[in-house]
């Protein structure tokens, strides 16, 4: 019977804090006056998070998709004990390995060279232009040393030292390029980042290809998927200090705003000011109160009465 058994893929976790940040972003982004350097990073930081979201929802439309047993953590946040934290786009957990994937939605084509360099080229403007970016791989591989002092903790001395052994037997990463019009040229790419970089269309081969000498039931893939759950760290940082900063330097921008309008209002009341011709002391507005003008502003000499000096101001300029 269990040969006929329906493959499953159990989501102990689909939801993503990074929905939440773009709403964030969104509100923020209303109240930044625009054509300003702010408003310009925050439209940055919108499109990015927009195309990370977009890349994990093509990850995940994979794995649902799979035929495979698999257990499913999306978008985690876990702390080792040493301080040490990891924000892992997916955890995925199959029969015989453990897989952290790191997503990248990247725009233009991607190299890597044989000291495992990442060369992005991107046209715009019938021009082409490289760049390095940060190693996808080098990040993964820090998710990773999180994950196995997390693990290593709750283990023990003993039982700690016999699962860092045998960590990376049955600990892999992945990173999935989910941009479709992205090309990899990865030719002279070391062997060991080759295997670990591929594109959307080959997950869930590659997840068919990783096999290791031990073969995990389904209860207890649920079970190790909870464990790593209940890691999970919903205070996360990560979002938060990214969105405190652009907060942060928003009330900055508002502060300075406000002190060159005040030194621009100390100028003008500088051009305003006017003084007496003859004594040489400021000239103060008036309201007449009899005569012929009564109801008539009029400038008088503030050091009245030793001075009378008084000037009429005209209808068309009260």
């Amino acid at each position: 019977m269990a040969l006929f058994e329906k493959p499953e893929v159990v989501i102990l976790k689909e939801s993503s804090d990074a929905k939440a940040y773009l709403e964030k972003l969104t509100e923020l982004s209303g109240t930044v006056p625009q054509d300003t350097s702010l408003a310009q990073k925050i439209e940055k930081e919108i499109a990015i998070t927009k195309a990370g979201i977009f890349g994990e929802e093509q990850i995940m439309f994979e794995l649902k998709n799979s035929g495979m047993n698999l257990v499913v953590l999306h978008d985690i946040f876990i702390e080792a004990p040493g301080g040490n934290a990891a924000q892992i786009d997916y955890l995925v957990i199959t029969p015989y390995v453990n897989i952290v994937i790191e997503c990248k939605n990247l725009f233009g084509n991607i190299e890597i060279n044989n000291r495992g360099d990442f060369i992005r080229t991107i046209e715009y403007a019938n021009k082409r232009f490289k760049e390095g970016i940060y190693s996808p791989v080098t990040q993964n591989e820090r998710h990773l040393q999180v994950l196995k002092e997390c693990r290593k903790a709750e283990k023990g001395v003993i039982m700690g030292a016999i699962y860092e052994k045998t960590f990376e037997k049955y600990n892999r990463s992945l990173i999935v390029l989910a941009n479709p019009k992205t090309v990899v040229n990865d030719r002279y790419a070391p062997a060991a980042i080759k295997k670990q970089v591929i594109r959307v269309d080959q997950l869930i081969n590659t997840l068919k290809s990783m096999t290791s000498d031990v073969k995990t039931s389904k209860k207890d893939m649920r079970t190790y998927g909870e464990k790593l759950l209940s890691m999970n760290n919903e205070n996360r940082k990560d979002y938060f200090t990214k969105f405190e900063s652009l907060q942060k330097e928003l009330e900055e921008s508002r502060k300075a705003a406000e002190v060159l309008q005040e030194k621009d209002n100390r100028k003008k009341d500088v051009i305003t000011r006017r003084f007496c011709p003859k004594c040489g002391k400021e000239l103060v507005k008036r309201t007449a109160q009899k005569g012929d003008r009564k109801g008539k502003q009029f400038w008088g000499c503030s050091g009245f009465p030793n001075c009378r000096y008084v000037e009429n101001i005209e209808d068309t300029t009260v």
